[in-house]
């Protein structure tokens, strides 16, 4: 059987700690993507895009591997939020949630020298009404500052929601169900080291 080494091209530990549940060896790379969304395109094809281009960047000095990216973003009110730019951005994202129902979109590719696997997922969650106490002592707590949309579902930002339609570790920044399998799928080709 074929050995494979698996790379994860992110920087995220959240998406390092979530593939680390697979049980497969693998080692992280950063991708140096920009990062740019084209709004006037269909979204969820942007963010397949983009996690195919993270992938890509790396794959391309590491073309014996199996290389997994992946990129979330948030949406509400067909606007997208990314990662807040400083702690006034935030704040700002944070009201927009107030309250309100918005999109987690994930993408998630693997790229081989034998093939492209692709998967995007959309999330819907419910934010209850935010004082800006509330927001103003999350952003003061620095945690909001590195994601999508200034919340974390696995932290403090988890307290302000009400109700999920959808894929919990999506909305975390990666769908564990869709790795999960398809690293199964590739475990009956290669042996990963």
């Amino acid at each position: 059987m074929n050995k494979k080494q698996l790379i994860l091209a992110s920087k995220s530990p959240r998406r390092k700690e979530l593939l680390s549940l697979c049980n497969i060896p693998f080692k992280t790379i950063a991708s140096n993507t920009n990062e740019y969304i084209d709004e006037s395109k269909p979204l969820k094809e942007e963010i397949v895009r983009l996690a195919y281009e993270k992938a890509y960047s790396v794959y391309v000095e590491n073309k014996d591997c199996i290389v997994l990216g992946s990129d979330t973003i948030v949406v509400i009110n067909n606007k997208v939020l990314g990662k807040p730019k400083d702690e006034e951005d935030a704040v700002k994202m944070l009201r927009l949630l107030s309250n309100n129902v918005h999109e987690v979109i994930t993408a998630t590719v693997f790229i081989s020298s034998e093939e492209i696997i692709k998967n995007c997922n959309v999330s819907k969650v419910s934010f209850n009404k935010l004082s800006e106490k509330d927001i103003n002592e999350y952003v003061k707590s620095k945690e909001p500052l590195d994601k999508a949309g200034s919340y974390g579902i696995q932290g403090i930002g988890g307290c302000f929601i009400n109700n999920i339609d959808g894929d919990y570790y999506s909305i975390m920044g990666l769908t564990l169900n869709f790795v999960y399998s398809t690293l199964n799928s590739l475990k009956e080709k290669y042996d990963f080291i």
